[in-house]
């Protein structure tokens, strides 16, 4: 995502919506890549995508440019993302999910391409972790940002990224070696 000129939020936070139109059009692909991944639902991720730019055009008026725009809607996307999957967790238990979905048949008759299948891993083990770990490893793997972005973006301590980094990858390398020890 590029950085957004300030003249276009200013404008936006005043009301101008060819401004908001061209905030929302650099930012939604991003939003909602954030939200998928964290939820690894794409009805939910277009959910929490419009809830995040409903709240964007409610509060814009109260951005201050203390931080980038872009750190700003990285913040508002993990933080609705998060508290999406989170709710989702209380109403059924993920881990349970988990172990019945991402059993995959080592048969190979599936008909099913290998990037089908490496997808679907994927996604069963980032569902594996808490959602907190799961922001930080999409944020830091798939989206490409520093720790310090990541740090500002949840406002949490850069020390916190890095135990939520190791202890998720952690859990990815354990869940790993357990799908192949279960396909030998």
């Amino acid at each position: 995502m590029q950085d957004i000129p300030e003249d276009i939020v200013s404008k936006a936070a005043e009301g101008d919506l060819a401004s908001f139109e061209a905030l929302y059009r650099s930012t939604c692909g991003f939003v909602y890549n954030v939200a998928y991944r964290v939820l690894n639902n794409r009805q939910e991720a277009e959910e929490v995508t419009q809830e995040v730019f409903v709240n964007i055009h409610r509060n814009l008026k109260e951005f201050r440019f203390q931080s980038s725009v872009k750190t700003w809607i990285y913040r508002i996307a993990v933080n609705s993302a998060l508290n999406r999957a989170k709710k989702l967790g209380r109403e059924r238990d993920k881990r349970d999910e988990y172990k019945e979905d991402a059993v995959v048949a080592p048969d190979g008759a599936g008909g099913i391409p290998g990037n089908a299948i490496d997808k679907e891993l994927v996604s069963g083990l980032l569902q594996s972790l808490n959602p907190d770990q799961r922001s930080c490893i999409v944020l830091r793997n798939i989206e490409g940002l520093s720790y310090q972005e990541i740090a500002d973006t949840l406002q949490i301590s850069i020390n916190t990224v890095r135990t939520r980094l190791k202890r998720g990858r952690e859990r990815l390398l354990e869940m790993g070696k357990e799908l192949v020890a279960h396909e030998l």
